[in-house]
């Protein structure tokens, strides 16, 4: 398989960018190499610079679930431009896709669109605090919330503790209004309430977290979450980036059937272009600028190319059987891999929920915390993911990284790809 353009490209791109990468992950540190340049991408295909085709199962890291160059999507997208691209005032396009979502999500009852799920989050935690007086968060080791400074916090160490930053340029003061535990831990919530209990403003998690592993929590623990912060008069935020709309229309809320105060969303609303939300009851929302006084705000907030892209994405969403179906899919290729594997020592599990799977080399049939993660296994998803690329095969680069089933993937992609795993599991040593 030939790389020298997307090299040259690399080349070239670490003089204009840190690490020659608008996002960390895609330097590929984590697999080694070259990271490839992608040129284009239709169905459940991705090209990069060289030409060479591959069956992509990052899909933009989640939220093409219909594929790339969706027909209907790059329609309306298409229809939507040749009036503007970006007002900077309300259009009815808002109005269009905030109906369709809350018509069939009864777990929010007002939204509003922001740009990223990152600031869905920073967003959702100012609302938090607005609306308690509260200031401390918790939030869970192995959650990812994005890249806001509260958020960019590890667990210290101790049972409960304040946490340490995991990023320079936090400062001291933002540390210490966030308190980081174990996930799948009772007594570690319990105690955080104690010692802090008039003080936390919300619990943040991701109910399905899938950005450290996927690491499937069992629904008594998220209902232990909501009972404990209704108790403390804190509020509940589920982030739901990844897991909305990809799991289920009403995503881990409605999978579950737990009520959250605030619901963060991302990627799929915006059907491939940069957007992101929040949501809640109008209680909560009320709180929000310029009814309340909690500010938010942002120029491409509503972009109608967003807006657009995301009613026509979900309206595909909504048809009978659409998830029913990627969960078919996604359950025929985990099947196909398992039963491919063949090495007599080295232990492997994959790990799914609905369209989204993540590949583990471990003899744990369960896996919910990020410290039960061997860190030593991810040598061979390395040289897992080397094989694969060398076969037509994407995945993200990077073994804490989840796996995404499209709507575009057909039987053909699941065949090739157990093939090309059945191959690469031969590499392994």
């Amino acid at each position: 398989m030939q790389r020298e353009r997307s090299k040259q490209l690399y080349e070239e791109a670490v003089k204009f960018f840190p690490g020659g990468v608008n996002s960390p992950v895609r330097a590929f540190r984590s697999v080694g190499g070259t990271p490839l340049f992608i040129k284009k991408g239709k169905g459940s295909r991705i090209w990069d610079a060289d030409n060479n085709e591959f069956v992509d199962y990052c899909a933009s890291w989640g939220p093409l679930i219909l594929g790339h160059a969706n027909t209907a999507v790059l329609n309306r997208v298409q229809e939507t431009m040749q009036n503007g691209t970006s007002f900077g005032a309300p259009t009815e396009l808002e109005n269009d896709l905030a109906k369709l979502i809350l018509s069939n999500n009864s777990f929010i009852e007002k939204i509003r669109f922001v740009s990223s799920g990152t600031e869905a989050v920073m967003s959702a935690i100012r609302l938090a605090r607005g609306f308690t007086g509260k200031t401390k968060i918790l939030k869970f080791e192995g959650c990812y919330h994005g890249h806001s400074d509260s958020l960019l916090v590890k667990a210290g160490s101790g049972l409960v503790t304040f946490g340490n930053s995991s990023s320079a340029g936090v400062p001291e003061s933002v540390v210490n209004d966030t308190i980081v535990v174990s996930l799948n831990n009772k007594d570690a919530v319990k105690q955080a309430f104690e010692q802090f209990g008039n003080d936390i403003a919300c619990i943040i998690i991701e109910p399905i977290p899938a950005n450290n592993g996927l690491l499937l929590q069992d629904k008594e623990y998220l209902q232990f979450l909501r009972d404990i912060t209704k108790q403390h008069k804190s509020l509940l935020i589920f982030d739901e980036v990844i897991s909305g709309f990809r799991i289920g229309f009403t995503g881990a809320a409605g999978y579950y059937d737990i009520a959250p105060d605030i619901i963060t969303y991302g990627k799929i609303i915006g059907g491939g272009f940069p957007v992101g939300a929040y949501g809640a009851s109008k209680e909560i929302m009320a709180c929000i600028s310029p009814d309340g006084n909690v500010y938010q705000a942002g120029t491409l907030s509503g972009n109608p190319v967003a807006m657009a892209a995301g009613i026509a994405q979900l309206n595909e969403c909504l048809k009978p059987g659409f998830y029913q179906g990627l969960e078919n899919k996604t359950k025929k290729l985990i099947e196909g891999i398992i039963a491919a594997y063949k090495h007599p020592t080295i232990p492997f599990k994959i790990f799914s929920i609905g369209s989204i799977f993540w590949i583990a080399f471990t003899k744990a049939e369960k896996i919910q915390s990020a410290e039960e993660i061997d860190g030593d296994s991810m040598n061979y998803f390395r040289q897992l993911h080397a094989s694969l690329l060398e076969q037509g095969v994407y995945l993200g680069p990077s073994g804490y990284e989840v796996g995404f089933m499209g709507e575009a993937h057909t039987d053909v992609d699941i065949q090739k790809t157990i093939d090309a795993f059945a191959k690469a599991f031969e590499t392994l040593n």
